[in-house]
């Protein structure tokens, strides 16, 4: 008899998200030598190497001990070993909550007991830039980042399911900043795709009870129960309203949104990418007429990039400020300039838009 539903679920994600890396990692073979590089000359070692596939790739899970991340965890343990892929782990102790260090210590304990291997507990300290969820995000992200970096991992496993993405994308409503927001988690993000998410399509549920049926112990983060949280709220009052109110089927619904408007906003972002080219004059200049005459979904993209570039921080860029730059080019009345994170300034001289730092 093969394994329960849920288990068999949770590890068919990991086992295609596996194979794409393996896939991925294949592309990109080693140059070996039949010899000592220092008795070569240089220009006989080009051609007394083969290629050889590179080693095996390290992958790692992101495992706070939750149900979603132990599935997760116990997902790779099984598929790993059958596909040749190191497998390891890795913990963020934010620090939020008494006991957090002995708590990380238990996850880490067992993540070895599945057989992975490396496994490390990284303590983060968590500011309070953005807010408190914003702010250990953001901690968390850079030690998962370092971790991978110092492991030479090929991507880290995150255990995000379609009932988070759902959240994701309601939080994305609520702000109102536009299509990108409603478009969720990607699937792979990241620095060269670091980052992948195997149950963007299974619920919540699936991956609980893949837990219970291995017999697998769950921490439940209180935080995720405290209505101080936005995404408690939203989960614990915000998506049961809309569900009674339009039944069931909810939380499906706004993920397969988030893909729509991923695709929607993927290719948008392309067209602007391409439209930027033909609307700067030899100087490199953007030139309002130029910009007036794009669609404004397309315009206001362009606008955003060259903010960026001119050293506003992405994440404190917001729809208003788009919004404000716009109006120099659509609604022009001799408005002085527009104040933008990042101490960059967008103004308006001679029929060019200038954004700047200063």
């Amino acid at each position: 008899m093969g394994p329960h539903p849920a288990v068999a679920a949770i590890r068919l994600a990991v086992r295609r998200v596996l194979h794409d890396l393996l896939t991925e990692h294949h592309r990109v073979p080693v140059a070996v030598s039949h010899a000592p590089a220092h008795e070569q000359p240089p220009s006989s070692r080009l051609h007394a190497s083969r290629e050889v596939p590179p080693p095996p790739p390290l992958v790692l899970v992101a495992c706070s001990g939750g149900a979603d991340s132990m599935a997760l965890a116990s997902a790779l343990a099984f598929e790993s070993p059958k596909l040749g892929i190191r497998a390891g782990g890795i913990t963020v102790d934010h620090g939020l909550q008494p006991g957090s260090d002995a708590r990380a210590a238990e996850v880490v304990q067992r993540l070895r007991e599945l057989g992975l291997d490396p496994v490390d507990s990284v303590a983060v300290t968590v500011g309070r830039t953005g807010g408190p969820e914003a702010a250990a995000r953001d901690a968390r992200y850079a030690a998962l980042d370092t971790a991978a970096e110092r492991h030479g991992a090929t991507a880290v496993l995150l255990g995000h399911t379609r009932d988070d993405q759902a959240e994701t994308v309601l939080l994305g409503l609520a702000r109102g900043s536009g299509i990108r927001s409603l478009s969720g988690m990607a699937a792979v993000s990241g620095a060269g795709g670091r980052y992948r998410r195997p149950f963007l399509e299974l619920d919540r549920q699936t991956a609980r009870k893949a837990c219970m049926v291995q017999s697998l112990p769950v921490w439940d983060d209180p935080h995720n129960a405290d209505p101080a949280y936005t995404r408690s709220r939203l989960r614990h009052e915000g998506l049961p309203a809309l569900e009674k109110a339009l039944g069931k089927g909810v939380v499906e619904a706004l993920a397969r949104t988030a893909q729509l408007s991923r695709d929607d906003a993927d290719a948008l972002d392309s067209w602007a990418s391409q439209a930027e080219a033909t609307v700067r004059d030899a100087a490199g200049l953007l030139e309002c007429a130029k910009l007036y005459a794009l669609p404004p979904a397309v315009r206001r993209r362009v606008l955003r990039r060259a903010a960026i570039e001119a050293g506003a921080p992405a994440g404190s860029l917001f729809a208003r400020h788009i919004e404000e730059i716009d109006r120099l080019i659509t609604g022009w009345r001799g408005q002085g300039a527009i104040n933008l994170p990042g101490k960059v300034v967008a103004r308006r001289q001679g029929g060019r838009l200038v954004i700047r730092q200063g």
